[in-house]
């Protein structure tokens, strides 16, 4: 009897293949079928709608709580969509005996974060379960969004196109770990975890052809869906990756690939040529773009392929994440 697996929530090979064979096939319609961050309704005021769950533990971490997180991943998915996000809805599964401090710091967090990001809190539902039912506390987020002029997806992206990453890579799953795990490096290693709308605002430019924010199974995992979605193939270049010494470090001691880690405050953009410099320097012109870099290109080739040049200049293939790198990162 085939059983849920901690792999089957990675965002990896086993997630695509959960949502593809059971959920599409019982829920899908031309809406879920999307298969984008945000979902785009019809009607005279398009708008935009995503959904998402929050579990991570620690519930507190350098650079955020499960709170801010929250609110960040809804408004990161509206706003890599192309959407202006604008209000989101907010359920709470408490554990009984949770700590009413706690909880008032993580409903702080979601105040001020959703300030930050321009959004409103227009409703909301509170369940509370016995004792050792949940850990603590889970959130669910729904966002809604305007659809704006940026017409971004996976069907705009053509051989030629360049892909751009908005700052260094891994921060957020390299922050996890270590506070569960009560590993120290020299320098420590903090969350990237950020409303990325302003950041959006700032960059865009007609040209932009397709964003995506790599949370769970990362770079690697985000650009083999659009490569696969697109029908193209992708070669990154290792050395252009932007990452921090102390993720480099944690990584080349753990035995981590950083194309794999979570990250919750960075956007993968996929750009015409013609325009790529100037969306990379508007990105370096942001607070958090400072560390943008030009990673790779888009090519002709096998349908869905992602290859990655090493420093050696060979080639490999970067596939979706296997197996489970760190469970509740998010």
């Amino acid at each position: 009897m085939e059983r849920i697996m901690l792999a089957h929530g990675s965002g990896g090979r086993l997630s695509h293949e959960l949502v593809r064979t059971l959920f599409q096939k019982y829920l899908g319609n031309p809406y879920l079928d999307q298969m984008n961050d945000a979902s785009l309704l019809p009607g005279r005021e398009q708008l935009a709608v995503t959904t998402d769950s929050f579990v991570v533990s620690p519930l507190f971490f350098r650079g955020g709580n499960i709170g801010k997180l929250a609110v960040c991943g809804t408004v990161n998915d509206l706003a890599v969509s192309g959407a202006i996000p604008k209000f989101l809805t907010l359920a709470l599964i408490l554990e009984e005996g949770l700590p009413m401090d706690e909880l008032e710091r993580v409903i702080e967090s979601i105040a001020e974060t959703a300030t930050e990001a321009g959004v409103a809190i227009v409703c909301g539902d509170t369940k509370v379960v016995e004792r050792g039912s949940a850990d603590k506390i889970f959130i669910n987020t729904t966002g809604i969004g305007y659809i704006t002029d940026r017409l971004v997806g996976p069907e705009q992206i053509r051989p030629g196109d360049e892909i751009l990453i908005t700052g260094t890579i891994g921060d957020h799953g390299i922050t996890i770990l270590s506070e569960r795990e009560g590993l120290e490096f020299q320098t420590p290693v903090v969350s990237d975890c950020a409303p990325l709308n302003g950041l959006i605002d700032a960059f865009y430019l007609p040209g932009v052809k397709c964003m995506r924010d790599p949370t769970r199974g990362g770079v690697a995992t985000t650009l083999n869906e659009l490569a696969g979605q697109a029908g193209v193939s992708m070669l990154l270049v290792e050395e252009q990756f932007p990452l921090s010494p102390s993720v480099e470090g944690a990584c080349e001691m753990l035995g981590l690939e950083p194309l794999y880690l979570a990250n919750e405050g960075k956007v993968l953009v996929i750009v015409a040529p013609e325009v790529a410099e100037e969306v990379l320097l508007n990105m370096q012109a942001h607070p958090l773009g400072r560390n943008a870099a030009r990673i790779g290109q888009v090519q002709e080739g096998k349908f869905g392929l992602v290859l990655l040049e090493t420093p050696l200049g060979g080639k490999r293939i970067v596939g979706m994440l296997e197996g489970e790198h760190l469970p509740r990162i998010c």
